[in-house]
């Protein structure tokens, strides 16, 4: 597999009781397809840049995404909204969306919330690539 990394900045965002949050939102290309590697929490306040970073990516024409959630340690529905936008922005472009999921709490909320059903979700990278 061929790899080209693009390494993006870590996002800072506050909570009201001024508590610093960080996401990590690393893009590189696999093959044909645009992984977006995601590390932190995607709640509230870190979601807004999920939502904007998989928006940039499908105006650049990136339509076949994999989003990478095994370091996601918590996601809540700000954080499922940002991927059920991006799930459509991509679909609307004949393309494909992929979660990389294996266990843990992202996993859990996407499977209560019946979105495992709409989702492809994977246990690993190597699984999604294959799929």
């Amino acid at each position: 597999m061929g790899a080209a990394y693009t390494s993006g900045a870590p996002i800072l965002s506050f909570r009201p009781w001024r508590c610093p949050i960080e996401l990590l939102l690393n893009t590189r290309e696999v093959d044909d397809w645009t992984v977006l590697e995601v590390k932190g929490e995607v709640d509230l306040y870190t979601s807004p840049a999920l939502r904007e970073r998989i928006v940039e990516l499908v105006e650049e024409g990136q339509i076949r995404v994999i989003v990478d959630l095994q370091e996601v340690g918590f996601l809540d529905s700000s954080g499922l909204g940002a991927l059920v936008g991006a799930l459509k922005r991509v679909n609307e472009r004949g393309g494909r969306l992929m979660l990389v999921c294996p266990e843990g709490s992202p996993l859990k909320v996407l499977t209560i919330t019946g979105l495992d059903k709409i989702f492809p979700i994977h246990s690993s990278l190597d699984e999604a690539l294959r799929a």
